[in-house]
């Protein structure tokens, strides 16, 4: 094989006496180059906006929620509660009660769901994160943290001490006296405004767990759900064994990932989609190095009638031409992904892409695995062009 790979390589590098062969040959090895490098940059873009994606998610949800497979709320006792924070991998848990309210304001109305919350929480979450005006609400005073979607439906800001949000939920007893009043109404100052994502900030506010239990009218150490901050190491199966042993309630375990099912499907799809799209771009752009191949098997046809006559084997002569079409592959591929990848961590470390109308720099991310993807890709689809090009080495020249 070593005879194959020199005679190939001396054609790669040495110059045809025709112009035509050697701008074929550039223009094939440029437009691998191109569709290679394209690839890894678009790979990694999508990356660097799947990353910026869930890091919305991310702020707002847990490593792992713990809710009960029946009913809105179930009891954990303090016993329970301390075995629970007591498990190895287990940062910190906060206990949630949630449930839906309706929200007045100046006569403006809007449905949304209430987050009780114990001070944990600022430990399962990125707090600094999460605000973008005023501070987190009091535990001694009746405050809430609205979303911005909620501020801008309901024209309401921060420490408005004129008109207070009102809060109304249907009473849970089933007295006579509900009859005449059946719900409750509780009033809050609005301490915080957070932004995450323009869906969560219209869906949820927050408040102290103790405020939300009286306005939901729940008994002390009844939650909605646990959420949990866990050790990355931490492992599922685990957990769920832990806490059933632990808790007599029918409990199901939800990770970030399937908090967020719908979303990272879209994303993985996308993904998908995306990936196999550039491939078929490689795939037209690979035609090109078998056009060179079979421009230089009937350029060369005068030599390797020579090389045939010295004794050199037919499947020898179909080698040097598989190792020609190799390396335009392989080299363009090669270069494209060292280009693509200069690209992606200047705009990484130095922007010089931005969101139109913003000064958000563009989001990429370059990832092993995506340079992986497109050398795996180039190696095996530029081989598979190569040898059909090679293939026609019989049919190009009559050796016998």
């Amino acid at each position: 094989m070593r005879f194959p790979l020199y005679i190939a390589t001396r054609y790669f590098f040495t110059r045809s006496k025709q112009n035509v062969i050697n701008i074929i040959n550039y223009i094939a090895l440029s437009v691998v180059l191109i569709a290679a490098a394209a690839l890894l940059i678009v790979l990694s873009a999508f990356t660097g906006l799947k990353d910026f994606g869930l890091s919305l998610s991310n702020v707002f949800d847990p490593d792992f929620r713990v809710e009960t497979v029946q009913g809105k709320a179930f009891e954990v006792d303090t016993l329970s509660m301390s075995k629970v924070k007591k498990i190895e991998g287990i940062i910190e848990i906060s206990g949630i009660i949630e449930d839906k309210v309706f929200l007045n304001y100046r006569d403006k109305n809007h449905v949304a769901y209430l987050k009780g919350v114990d001070p944990s929480y600022l430990t399962v979450i990125e707090k600094d994160s999460l605000l973008n005006s005023g501070r987190w609400f009091s535990e001694e005073f009746d405050e809430v943290v609205i979303g911005g979607g909620v501020a801008q439906i309901l024209s309401l800001g921060v420490y408005d001490y004129n008109d207070f949000l009102v809060l109304t939920v249907p009473k849970r007893s089933s007295s006579n006296a509900q009859l005449k009043d059946p719900f409750i109404n509780k009033s809050a100052l609005v301490s915080g405004i957070y932004s995450v994502s323009e869906e969560v900030d219209k869906k949820y506010i927050f408040s102290s767990i103790s405020y939300a239990r009286k306005l939901f009218q729940r008994k002390e150490n009844t939650f909605s759900s646990l959420e949990l901050k866990v050790d990355p190491n931490f492992n599922k199966v685990d957990l769920e064994k832990q806490l059933k042993a632990i808790l007599s309630t029918e409990l199901q375990i939800r990770s970030r990932s399937e908090l967020n099912a719908a979303l990272f499907k879209m994303l993985n799809t996308e993904q998908m989609a995306i990936y196999l799209i550039f491939t078929l771009v490689i795939v037209i752009a690979l035609f090109n190095v078998v056009g060179a191949i079979t421009m230089m098997i009937l350029e060369k046809r005068p030599q390797l009638k020579v090389l045939y006559a010295m004794g050199v084997l037919p499947k020898e002569i179909q080698s040097i031409f598989f190792y020609l079409g190799g390396m335009i592959s392989w080299v363009g591929g090669g270069i494209g992904v060292l280009l693509g990848s200069a690209l992606v961590l200047i705009q990484g470390y130095s922007p010089f892409l931005f969101v139109p109308g913003t000064n958000f720099p563009y989001p990429v991310r370059l990832e092993f695995q995506n340079v992986g993807i497109v050398l795996v890709l180039i190696f095996v689809l530029g081989g598979i062009a190569s040898a059909w090009a090679s293939a026609r080495v019989g049919k190009q020249i009559k050796l016998y």
